[in-house]
């Protein structure tokens, strides 16, 4: 007897359901998002703790430097000036001018800046940076969405800003200043918030332009820039123009004051849109490539491009030129403000007393010491991006074909040092140049030319140890080189903010900006000049005989 024995058939397994193409263009975000943020756990909480520590700093110096409401009612009458409005934010602040609408004056624009720079830096290094080093191609062959980095990237530059938002609005609110509530102070972090997401988004549309971070970053910064230019313009004048920026947007929440939040979602919806658009260009250039089409050189080498100088020359040409550009128009913007500094700060008392630890020297030299250190510290921005320029050859695997030849890793280091040297001088001197003209054309005083010229090539030194100390860094420590940016940001608050808030000395002595005579308000003193020139050559030698010791990154 035969029997048969039926055996079921083996199951296959039910097709998971399609994916839509949004989440498929998106698979992987949220793993990218958390790896972004491993990536800079050190990063931003650095960014995060400056920025908070400065605005709180300033805060409490601004609580003791104006005890008195009629300090502040005076204070406020000086600020209505069109060269305070035009350095600070718009004029419906000073009609209540409490401690908390000093801040929202005062402050608001400035941190933005700050704040849209941080965002830019994010973005850019997640996306265009990734890309440069083939680590995005390597990552978007696997199970990951052709929208997953750029998302991921604007998710990180998202929590960041909220959570500086959220550090902004604690820090003030528990200090227990007065008309500096929690209400207030909420609106105050996230008015911050809004401009970075806003230059985030900004950023991930550059990054598409672009084959390369740095031009990327470069015009997202210009961006920032225009923004600034246009919020002053519009505050002096045109109140049109201020509402074509997104700094504009948010200093007319009129935080302390009106407490208006529509503006921040205006910037959040404006951010959006801006987003939007950046999704669909990404997905109309190759990987690796940039919307605007590289062009072609030529079929032979010119003989500079063949010495280590003239090549490093020509990967720094376009962020020197576009620096030279800003800073030639931030001292043109400076300079026809000049004949309105008298006028402005003639009533503020502790201008009076840095005027007279100074040696007598008229308010409208002492205001432009002042903008010659700001124009000082911008062209810092560009000497340190240069300096750590070898720190990305070497990184994109760049570095290694070229010292496999004859040319020696000293040469190397030092043909982008001595860019990033001269380049800086250069800066400085154009910088000077168009604060002078402008400031001459304000005033009718032509020796200004030539005085606020040398005024912002004094500080070469600083720029010069600002190198050295970030080619330490490479040469030593080329992962922690980023820190080299410590001393711009250190720089700004303490040479800048710390003279209005009156810091005390000893911080301000820490930077290397705080050791350069405040020409055309003081005396020129060379020796703290060569000090900082043996100081920062012997950095760069540091840092050279750390690279020789140390081995290559190799691809």
């Amino acid at each position: 007897m035969t029997g048969a024995t039926a055996t079921a058939a083996p199951r296959t397994p039910s097709p998971p359901p399609p994916a839509t193409a949004r989440s498929a263009a998106l698979a992987g975000t949220g793993v990218l998002l958390r790896f972004g943020l491993r990536r800079d756990r050190i990063r931003i909480p650095v960014w995060l703790l400056s920025l908070t520590l400065g605005t709180m700093l300033t805060a409490n110096s601004l609580s003791t430097l104006y005890t008195t409401e009629a300090e502040r009612a005076s204070t406020a009458e000086t600020m209505g000036s069109p060269a305070a409005l035009a350095t600070s934010g718009p004029r419906h602040y000073l009609t209540d001018y409490t401690f908390g609408s000093m801040m929202g004056h005062q402050m608001l624009g400035f941190t933005a800046v700050l704040v849209g720079i941080m965002s830019v830096l994010i973005v850019s290094r997640h996306t265009r940076a990734e890309e440069e080093t083939g680590r995005a191609e390597l990552v978007r062959s696997t199970v990951v969405g052709r929208h997953a980095q750029l998302a991921a990237a604007l998710g990180v530059a998202v929590v960041a800003n909220v959570a500086l938002a959220l550090l902004f609005a604690a820090g003030l609110a528990v200090m227990g200043i007065e008309s500096i509530g929690w209400g207030g102070s909420l609106l105050y972090g996230f008015a911050h918030a809004a401009a970075g997401i806003v230059f985030a988004a900004v950023a991930a549309i550059t990054v598409q332009i672009t084959a390369h971070a740095r031009g990327a970053s470069g015009m997202a910064l210009a961006v920032i820039g225009l923004a600034y230019a246009l919020r002053a313009t519009g505050d002096v004048g045109t109140e049109a123009l201020a509402w074509l920026s997104p700094i504009g947007w948010v200093q007319r929440t009129y935080v302390y004051v009106d407490d208006r939040w529509w503006p921040v979602l205006l910037a959040l919806a404006f951010a959006a849109l801006v987003a939007a658009v950046a999704f669909p260009l990404s997905t109309r250039r190759d990987v690796g490539a940039g919307l605007r089409p590289t062009r072609l050189g030529r079929p032979a080498a010119s003989d500079p491009l063949t010495r280590p100088v003239g090549f490093a020359l020509r990967l720094h040409r376009g962020m020197l030129i576009g620096f030279g550009a800003g800073v030639f128009a931030l001292g043109v913007m400076y300079g026809s403000i000049l004949g309105d500094a008298e006028d402005m700060l003639k009533d503020l008392q502790e201008i009076q007393e840095a005027i007279e630890a100074l040696g007598g020297a008229t308010i409208t030299e002492s205001f432009a010491s002042i903008i010659a250190l700001i124009l000082a510290i911008v062209a810092s921005v560009y000497v340190v991006m240069a300096a750590l320029r070898p720190r990305a050859e070497e990184s994109a695997g760049r570095a290694e074909p070229l010292l496999a030849t004859g040319l020696s890793r000293t040469r190397w280091v030092l043909s982008h040092v001595t860019v990033a040297a001269v380049g800086g001088v250069l800066l400085l001197a154009v910088a000077g140049f168009g604060f002078g003209i402008a400031g001459a054309a304000a005033t009718g005083d032509n020796d200004l030319v030539g005085k606020l010229t040398w005024a912002s090539i004094a500080y070469a030194p600083a720029l010069w140890f600002t190198i050295g100390f970030a080619v330490a860094l490479f040469g030593w420590v080329p992962r922690y080189g980023t820190l080299a940016w410590l001393i711009p940001v250190y720089s700004f608050v303490v040479g800048y903010l710390g003279q209005m808030l009156q810091f005390a000395d000893w911080l301000n002595n820490l930077s290397p900006f705080g050791h350069v005579p405040q020409l055309p308000a003081a005396d020129l003193e060379w020796a703290p000049l060569l000090v900082l020139t043996a100081l920062a050559a012997g950095l760069v030698w540091l840092g050279l005989l750390g690279f020789r010791r140390r081995d290559l990154e190799t691809k």
